[in-house]
């Protein structure tokens, strides 16, 4: 196995453990032959006094043995510490999503005897994008593709299922996927480079329209290498693990960008309730909230429909109000809230479902 990492290209004084053992078997090659110059004593003793040397000056070896140290504090004080960390460090809305349909639009792994529904790269694509999506504890992720056999489950334990409505659906489709093998021979060597290339391509729908507003494009590839020399050394077959890893660094690679679309939209909560001057919102810490802060509470524009594009239009808002947050509380995302007070403004006569509590922009 030959890498290259952290070795600045063009060097003339690297050499590889490949390309060193070669050298040193030609070397010894033409030492053995008898005409050789070199086999003669005040020639040949200095000579493999110095491959010793360099042969041995090869291997680096660690001196001391590394010594654990302990942390200044304990190790629950870390671990609050690291909760913290996840927490959000300000007000952060998290968008309802769903993901769809994900379609092999490849020819590998495609069959007559399969189906779109039941191709594995495509749910293979999908399951990865769900993952981490979840991971990244920004998104409240619904389940759509198997949403038949959830239904299924509740009539089975008599409780009906309770679909949400999302804000947002992602579409897509694995566009580009193939494998490589490549190689190099040398004098007593040799060495095989696998490589595996994917590219995915999203879409985002908006679940009120159908209008698809974003796109982008992910790619990826893996590769493993392995070598030998004189007969001796790795001679591995076709790493299968890499089509995955292929596929797992395209989806990576188009995470971010689409992270960063989804949040475009401004940080809202809904007004839940108002009993005895106490206001119940929705979200809590798991969304930033924590008590001290202060909203602002807004009032729906009029919606009018766009004569040019056909779509609704909400006029902008109004301030009616000032929150300060009291408590929070629930047990999870699915059900927490934040209890509040009302600081400035009045609530009287207003349809509590024309409002919304959004940050307060200076």
């Amino acid at each position: 196995m030959r890498s290259t990492k952290g070795i600045a290209s063009g060097d003339p004084f690297f050499l590889s453990c490949t390309d060193f053992l070669t050298v040193i078997s030609v070397f010894f090659t033409i030492l053995t032959k008898k005409e050789s110059i070199l086999m003669k004593p005040c020639y040949m003793y200095p000579i493999l006094t110095l491959s010793c040397l360099a042969l041995c000056g090869g291997c680096a070896t660690v001196e001391e043995r590394p010594t654990a140290l302990e942390a200044s504090v304990s190790r629950e004080a870390q671990l609050a510490a690291q909760q913290q960390q996840l927490l959000p460090a300000k007000p952060r809305f998290k968008r309802k999503i769903a993901i769809g349909r994900f379609s092999n639009e490849t020819r590998y792994g495609r069959s007559l005897l399969r189906d779109d529904d039941n191709d594995p790269l495509g749910k293979q694509v999908s399951d990865i994008l769900a993952g981490r999506l979840v991971e990244s504890d920004r998104f409240l992720v619904f389940e759509r593709p198997d949403i038949n056999k959830l239904k299924v489950e509740g009539e089975l334990t008599g409780q009906p299922l309770d679909l949400v409505g999302v804000d947002t659906m992602i579409f897509g489709s694995l566009t580009e996927f193939g494998n490589s093998t490549t190689g190099k021979k040398g004098f007593l060597s040799s060495t095989k480079k696998q490589t595996a290339e994917a590219s995915v391509e999203l879409r985002l729908v908006n679940t009120r329209t159908g209008h698809v507003f974003f796109t982008a494009k992910g790619s990826g590839s893996a590769s493993v290498e392995a070598g030998e020399i004189a007969g001796y050394g790795s001679r591995a077959g076709y790493d299968a693990s890499l089509n995955d890893k292929a596929i797992d660094a395209a989806v990576s690679d188009v995470l971010n960008v689409l992270i960063r679309k989804l949040e475009e939209r401004e940080w809202r909560s809904s007004i839940l309730a108002v009993e005895d001057g106490q206001i119940f919102i929705s979200g809590g810490t798991r969304q930033g909230i924590k008590p001290g802060d202060v909203f602002a509470v807004m009032e729906k524009g009029k919606t009018v429909k766009s004569p040019q594009t056909g779509f609704n239009i909400e006029l902008p808002a109004t301030q009616v109000g000032k929150i300060s947050i009291v408590s929070c509380f629930g047990n999870n995302e699915a059900d927490e809230g934040s209890i509040a007070k009302l600081t400035e403004g009045t609530l009287a006569g207003i349809d509590l479902s024309r409002l919304f509590i959004t940050e307060i922009k200076e």
